[in-house]
């Protein structure tokens, strides 16, 4: 089997938006939900909310910037689980709808990242992707998950990993 871009990321990040919203259940049920959606990690670093925010937005990013074409716009208004988690579903709705042939042929794309202050950063299809979209969107999603256990939600690795349940198996006895 060759390498597919698709296949490489696509999945993972669904898994991983889906993750998020189980573990936005599991604090929604531990602790309180106004207090938790501005949890930070560090005064400098952005909140909870934005942490989602912006881990959709690399997934879907991704993808359009890979298949040239435009990723729904969704303006950064959540204000409650419920809203972050719609905002996961409409983002995994989305990526469901990638053919992976155009993402795969998104390789030798040139890709051009802006920031706000004009600068920015220039990469070939499969560097945008493996360099930076991915890192980007898990650093995001771990960010999620490390404001959460700071703020003394009862999650661990497993609750990160919990797409991986249909793979486990029992230890040896």
């Amino acid at each position: 089997m060759s390498y597919s871009l698709h296949r490489s990321a696509v999945p993972g990040f669904i898994a991983m938006l889906g993750n998020l919203k189980a573990i936005l259940d599991k604090a929604a049920a531990q602790k309180d939900e106004a207090a938790l959606i501005e949890a930070r990690l560090a005064p400098d670093m952005f909140a909870l909310a934005r942490q989602i925010q912006i881990a959709s937005d690399a997934a879907k990013g991704a993808a359009a910037r890979l298949t040239g074409t435009e990723a729904p716009a969704m303006p950064d208004t959540e204000a409650s689980f419920a809203e972050l988690k719609e905002r996961c579903d409409k983002t995994i709705a989305y990526l469901e709808t990638i053919d992976p042939a155009a993402f795969d042929a998104g390789a030798d794309r040139e890709v051009v990242i802006t920031f706000p202050n004009g600068a920015g950063i220039r990469f070939d299809g499969t560097t945008f992707l493996t360099g930076f979209a991915v890192p980007n969107f898990y650093f995001h999603a771990t960010a999620a998950y490390a404001i959460l256990r700071a703020e003394g939600v009862d999650l661990g690795k497993a609750d990160f990993l919990a797409h991986l349940a249909p793979f486990m198996f029992p230890p040896p006895a």
